[in-house]
Parts: structure tokens; sequence; C-alpha cells
């Protein structure tokens, strides 16, 4: 464990930050070997007095390091400060690296406090004939392993939280049982069993609108033939200008996601978390193994091109991102294709921004460009399964071939070609705006709350908030009637997170007080 601290740091502070990053890990202060740390603050009370009350003994060693010895080490994530103080860009994640010898690899990068910095690395045995584990390593986990060669960041990199290094490793196997994230958690999962108020689900409230559902009804009719699936496709490929073959119907945009993790033959696939969980968890059935790039908070969860590997043939993001609600910009994510790779854009909620800016449906300048688009959240459409992907024609056709006969239900193509129409499309951008409304009204009052910290850059129908022992805030809102989403499944968040839909303003007045009771009760 690597301690960098201010002087006259207090033992509480640096083990406040030490235990906070330990249980990130899933680790306890008996797991600790040894705390590393700038030779000139090896004698500070504070990081010796933590050091005495850790490790499975009494105490751990505090082993000190020269500045050259650390700047020597290259970091994930550099600052200026310490780079002009101490002569290393990061005392915290240099010391954990060089303290855990040849073959560290970040646990848990830099964690800051207002005078302590905190980063876990753990070093990884060979195996036989092994020269390094940094290509074992790396195709899972994204992590930084010291002193490798080839694995220096390009930019600033997100390092993948503890809990999937520690899943991954060593094993490469698409198994993702040790891994804390349920990547099968999914928001109707709050809300399955019990009458509750929903902020859970993405889905609209009352809908479908009654004209679509007249249309869905009438189709009934002809279940005796099997779905044909031209005026559908055509509907789509008009409303985005686009030729039908670079149009494929799914069963929702989940199905899309198998088909691309079963067709697509790619080497070193990366997921941009926090993110929908459902790519992942497909690439890994169908085994890939799976890098994932984690956006910030302290970064307002904003994406950085830089951050994906070059190598990179398969890179998967959302827009608006799913949980985070943050819109990136179409130029910073465009910017991520090259010859040789998949662009993997899901676009299942861009419908719900006004005039969908930052949307790439249209695009066919931008090589292996994948976007991927679903009809279940703007018109309630969750139980009829259905969605689309717009690609290449060799891309759609490799998809095709992968893709099971009939996959779409005549109901569902009747409703795919009723929502491409005009009127519809009006429908959707009116219903856009007003969710721009309520969520602004949300937003500020969660405002209010002390407790609360919102991701301010919200774009979508629903907002991501983070809360101390959101938890059991989660549960305690429950008994008061209402559902919300649990963050912890998402790679990237832990159990300090929640994501709320964005209801009426009836609804939503009466969730803020019940979030109020819920803070009250929990003290």
């Amino acid at each position: 464990m690597g301690v960098g601290a201010r002087s006259g740091v207090a033992v509480a502070e640096v083990l406040e930050l030490v235990g906070a990053a330990l249980r990130e890990a899933g680790l306890g202060g008996a797991d600790v070997r040894a705390v590393a740390t700038l030779d000139v603050r090896a004698g500070e009370p504070g990081i010796a007095g933590a050091a005495a009350l850790l490790g499975p003994g009494p105490g751990v060693p505090v082993r000190a390091f020269g500045s050259e010895e650390l700047a020597a080490v290259a970091v994930p994530h550099p600052s200026a400060v310490p780079l002009a103080v101490a002569g290393t860009a990061s005392v915290a994640e240099a010391a954990a690296l060089r303290a855990a010898g040849p073959g560290a690899v970040l646990l848990v990068p830099k964690r800051k406090s207002r005078r302590v910095t905190c980063a876990i690395a753990r070093s990884v045995p060979l195996r036989p004939n092994e020269v390094s584990p940094g290509a074992r390593l790396l195709p899972d986990t994204h992590g930084y392993i010291g002193g490798e060669p080839h694995t220096r960041p390009t930019g600033t990199i997100p390092i993948p939280s503890p809990h999937t290094t520690a899943a991954m490793d060593i094993d490469t196997s698409a198994d993702t049982s040790a891994d804390a994230h349920d990547l099968r958690h999914h928001g109707d999962a709050e809300v399955r069993d019990e009458k509750l108020i929903d902020l859970a689900v993405n889905v609209r409230t009352n809908t479908p609108p009654d004209w679509l559902r007249e249309r869905i009804a009438e189709s009934l009719t002809g279940l005796a033939a099997y779905p044909d699936g031209r005026a559908a496709r055509a509907a789509v490929a008009d409303r985005h200008d686009l030729p039908a073959r670079r149009v494929l119907l799914t069963s929702g945009a989940a199905e899309a996601f198998v088909l691309l993790a079963r067709a697509l033959p790619a080497r070193r696939a990366v997921v941009v978390h926090p993110q929908f969980t459902e790519p992942e968890a497909a690439l890994r059935d169908a085994g890939h193994a799976v890098e994932r790039v984690l956006l910030r908070e302290e970064d307002g969860f904003r994406f950085d091109p830089a951050a994906v590997p070059e190598d990179a043939d398969l890179v998967v993001i959302g827009n608006p991102t799913n949980p985070t609600s943050v819109l990136h910009p179409a130029a910073a994510i465009a910017a991520l294709a090259r010859p040789g790779r998949w662009l993997v854009v899901d676009e299942a909620f861009m419908d719900a921004v006004p005039g969908e800016r930052e949307s790439l449906a249209s695009r066919t300048d931008v090589p292996g460009l994948v976007v991927l688009r679903s009809l279940t959240k703007t018109w309630g459409l969750a139980g009829l399964r259905i969605g689309y992907v717009l690609a290449e024609p060799e891309t759609i056709a490799a998809l095709e071939r992968v893709q099971p006969l009939w996959p779409v239900s005549t109901p569902a193509l009747v409703a795919a070609e009723a929502c491409m129409a005009p009127v519809a499309l009006m429908e959707a951008e009116d219903a856009a705006h007003r969710i721009g409304v309520e969520r602004a009204h949300l937003l500020a009052g969660l405002a209010e709350f002390d407790e609360v910290r919102v991701v301010a850059a919200a774009e979508g129908p629903f907002v991501l908030v983070r809360i101390e022992g959101a938890d059991a805030v989660r549960d305690r809102l429950r008994t008061l009637g209402f559902a919300v989403r649990r963050g912890d499944t998402f790679p990237g968040l832990d159990r300090h997170w929640l994501r709320i839909a964005v209801r009426d303003r009836v609804t939503t007045n009466r969730f803020l007080q019940a979030l109020d009771q819920a803070l009250l009760l929990l003290g």
C-alpha cells in the first residue's frame, strides 16, 4: 500500500482513507503487508501510527523510497503538485507499485482526502515460461502493470475497479462469478415482486400511447403468418436517411449485444464504464476477454478518447450513458473510430434528448460505426422487445448470419413501423422536452439535500446520485413505497450510488418527501 500525506496529518485521517480503499478492494486491514511512502514522510506520526494498526500482527513496516526511485515509476494518474514538491507525479501510486515489486498491478488507483493520498498494489506471480504477467493481465483488466514495456498509459486512463482486478488478475476466462458487480442485474428486478412506485426502470410512464396500442392490437389478426420485417426495416432506414441494407431489426437492443458478441471476431474488446452492463455480459458469455475503461466522478464521468487502448478493435460506449445520464459529444466518440475497429454506440436513450443532438445514427462516414437503438424506453415496449442496429452492410450481414430466423414478432414489427412515422417522431420530441423540464425539477429538489451529490450534467430520463450509505437509503425508500435503482452493479460505482428515473412533478415531489424521511431515519 502506498500513502502520501501532508506534514502533520492525523492517524485517523490516514486510516479513514486507507480503510475506504481497502473496502473498495474487498480487503481488510489484516491484508496489508507494508505501508510505502516517500522517505521524507516515513517518520510522519500519522503514517507511522497508521502502519502500527494495520496488518495481520502488531503493525506493518513503513517502507521508505527516495524521490528519485519513485520518479522512475510511471503512474497512471499523475498530478502536478506532488511532481513539483516531491519529484514524483503520485507518491501513493509510485510507492505502492515500487513496494509490490516486479509484476505489480494497481488494485485501487490513487484515492484522495484533504491531506492524504492512498493506492493499493499487489504483485502477481509469474506463471511457468511467462516473462511477465502483463500480457495476461492487460486483456482483462486494463490495469497498469508497473515496469512492463508498452504498458504506460497514453493520456489519463481510468484504472479498473479493484473488484474487477481481483476477479480477473489470474484467470482470463469468461466466468464473472467472482466479480462484485452483478452484470445481469437490471432495474426491473427492483419492482418485480412488490407494489412500489417505480423510479428504478427508465421506461416512460403512461405508455404505450393509445394509438400505438391500437396498431399493435390490430396486428394480432395476422399472427398465423410468419413475420415479414421488410416494411419495418424500410421505415427505420427512411427515418435515419439510410439504405435498408444498413439496418437490422432485433428483439430489443439486448439481442443486438448478443449478436455482436457472437459475430464479431474481436481480439481486444473494451467497454467504457459505468454503463449498461449487458454488452460486457454478452461479450463474456461469448468467450471474449473484456477490458474496462472506467470514467471518474471527479471528471464528471466525461469521456476522453485517449483513455481507450490504441489497439482495441471493439469499443462499446453508451450515449447518453446509463446510469450517469451524461451525453458525450459526438465528435469525441467519432474520434475513436479507425480502420479495423468496431465502434459500438448504445443510443438506447438518445430519443429522450431533444433534437437527438450528439447522435451518430445517421452517419455513414465513421468507419466501423455500429449504433444500437431501442424503442423500449420512449414508447413503453419493454414487454414487446424491439430495437435495431445501424451499421455498415458487411457488419449487418455478419449479424444476420448468427441471428435466428424470424427474431422479431409481427406485433413488434408493426410497432417499429408505427414509431418511425413523422407524427410519432413529433410525439417523441415533445416527450423529450417534457422529460427535460421534469428532470430539472428533480435535480432542483435533490440539490436541497446536503447528503446528496448529483451528477449534474444529466441529459437522459434519469439521474445518478451519490449518498453515503445509499444502499441503506434504498432499503428505507422501499419501506416508504419507492423503488430506485441500486448503483453497485455498475462497474466503476459502489454501494453509495443510486439511479433515479425522471417522473412527473407530483411523483417527484412525493419521492423527495420520502427521501427526506429516509435520510432523517438513518441519521
